[in-house]
This record gives C-alpha cells, sequence and structure tokens, in this order.
C-alpha cells in the first residue's frame, strides 16, 4: 500500500508547513505525481480539495491560538497566509461562524477540522473490468472551457451542465460528423481534463472527438496525445454517477493496489453512442500510466 503512503506522507508535509506558502506541484512530489493527479487523488479520497483541506486546517488552528494565546489577531492572521485583516476576518466567520474578535471576546467553542490519516478498507464482491494498451499518439478536436477549482471530482455539476450545453448547441452532432472513425478512440466522444500549469484557480475541460485531419471549425482547439500505455476502465450506468463512482473505484481500489500510477498531465472519458440515462450506457476512462 505505498500509494497510502505516499498520500499521508503528502498530508503530513502539509502539516508541517501550514504557516508556509504551499505549491501544490511541492506537495505533489512526496507522491511522485504530477500536480495534476494529485489533487484528482486528493478530492476523491478525501472528499475536499486540497486547498479547502488546507484552508480549513489553518482556520482550526488560528481558532485555537485565537483562544489559547493572548496573541494579536493580525498577527495570527499573517501566520495563516492572510495578508489582510479583513481577509482573515471573512474566512474565519465562514468557517466558524463568528467574527475572531467576538470569539476571543466571548471565549466562545469553535469549529475544528481534523488532520487527515488515510486508509483503505480492502472489500471484495465487486469487480473492475480494465485492460493495460499501449496506444500512438493521437490528435483531439475539442471545445474547452475553464471551470473553477470548487468543487471535488465527483461532486460537481458545472462539467455537466457544459455537456448539457454541448448537446443543445449542436457541438457534439458536429464532432460526431467530423471524428475520425477508424482511429485510436473509434467514433467516440470524449471529455478531458487538462493540467494547465499556468493556471491556479480554474483548469480546462474539453469535449471533443478524436481529429480526422480536416478543417478545424471556429471555436475548435486541436490538442496532441502523445503514445502513451493506458489503463482503460470499463464503466456500464446511468451518467454522470456511473462514471463519478468508477472514478473513486481507480483511485480507491486500482492505483494503491497495482503496479501502476498515472503518469500523465490528463485524462480522457470516452463516451459511445447510446442514450446516457440508461442503465446499460457503456463508457469508458482512459489513464496514462506508468509502471511504480
Amino acid at each position: 500500500m505505498d500509494w497510502i503512503k505516499d498520500l499521508n506522507r503528502a498530508i503530513n508535509y502539509i502539516e508541517d508547513n501550514l504557516t508556509e506558502s504551499l505549491e501544490y506541484s511541492r506537495i505533489a512530489s512526496e507522491m511522485n505525481l504530477s500536480s495534476f493527479y494529485f489533487q484528482k487523488i486528493f478530492s476523491v479520497l478525501c472528499g475536499c480539495t486540497v486547498g479547502e483541506y488546507i484552508r480549513n486546517r489553518r482556520l482550526t488552528l488560528a481558532g485555537s491560538e485565537l483562544l489559547e494565546t493572548d496573541e494579536n489577531i493580525i498577527d495570527i492572521a499573517m501566520k495563516y497566509g492572510y495578508d489582510t485583516p479583513e481577509g482573515f476576518t471573512r474566512a474565519f466567520t465562514r468557517f466558524h461562524g463568528v467574527t475572531p474578535s467576538a470569539a476571543r471576546k466571548r471565549k466562545m467553542k469553535l469549529k475544528s477540522f481534523a488532520k487527515l490519516s488515510i486508509t483503505i478498507l480492502v472489500k471484495g464482491g465487486e469487480s473492475m473490468n480494465y485492460r493495460i494498451e499501449k496506444k500512438k499518439g493521437f490528435k483531439i478536436i475539442a471545445k474547452t472551457q475553464r471551470f473553477e477549482k470548487i468543487e471535488d471530482v465527483e461532486g460537481r455539476t458545472d462539467i455537466p451542465e457544459f455537456w448539457n450545453q454541448c448537446h443543445n448547441d449542436g457541438t457534439v452532432r458536429t464532432l460526431e460528423r467530423i471524428c475520425k472513425k477508424d482511429g485510436v478512440l473509434r467514433d467516440g466522444i470524449v471529455g478531458m481534463c487538462l493540467e494547465d500549469s499556468t493556471a491556479v484557480k480554474d483548469f480546462p475541460y474539453s469535449i471533443g472527438a478524436e481529429y480526422n485531419g480536416g478543417e478545424v471549425p471556429d471555436g475548435y482547439t486541436v490538442y496532441d496525445i502523445p503514445e502513451a500505455t493506458w489503463a482503460i476502465f470499463e464503466s456500464t450506468g446511468e451518467m454522470p454517477k456511473a462514471i463519478q463512482d468508477l472514478w473513486h473505484k481507480i483511485f480507491a481500489e486500482f492505483f494503491p493496489s497495482s503496479d501502476y500510477k498515472p503518469s500523465g498531465n490528463f485524462d480522457i472519458e470516452l463516451y459511445t453512442d447510446g442514450d446516457m440515462g440508461n442503465s446499460d450506457y457503456h463508457s469508458e476512462i482512459w489513464v496514462a500510466v506508468k509502471k511504480k
């Protein structure tokens, strides 16, 4: 279970540096993963984003110091990464339900967010259908939209809304018409999550298909996907729940017990033709991998 040991080591690194500037790439290096995959894995297994965890832990410790010491509120705010008293007061009030000054004056009981410790409960009775395949490089033509890094990969609703928009405005029909029919991805429509090293508060998500080399319509972008070894996981069930459940199984069951780990800065969800609302709808998740 080195995967889980690595994740706990990353959490320990966060805890040891809560009063310092924390770079996601540095935290991710504790797991030897890209920042992209570290953030996805953390949110799926921990139930909150990395940013939420850091913020909640800092506000928990700040609350303890506020009640247990005579340190100035502004000094506590700066210690835990807030540049202004106003910013600290807003964050503190949202988390604890009371302003810092009122909490100190009334010696109120404050909210606590405990340090995480990750364990995996190994369960039987369910199988996971997957295959490992090496694929040559290919291109994807897609429409891309940026999304705020607010919710975890399982709970967010804005990406399903983007899919509805692309179905309603003809994007999906256009992709079905222009996609490469005999390519690596067959004739499926894909959702692709990309890492953008320049982005701090948002990330790009694309809806596309394998590019056939023809004319690129306005509003579409072509992405190069390099040759890679892929772990390809099969999903059967109603969207988006089935694909969200599969993501959890991949991070909670497959990677902790397999000889592989993610190797890329992107992943692909492949959607076949059919009614996504049916219980027998088929889809796949493609994750570029390498041996641990």
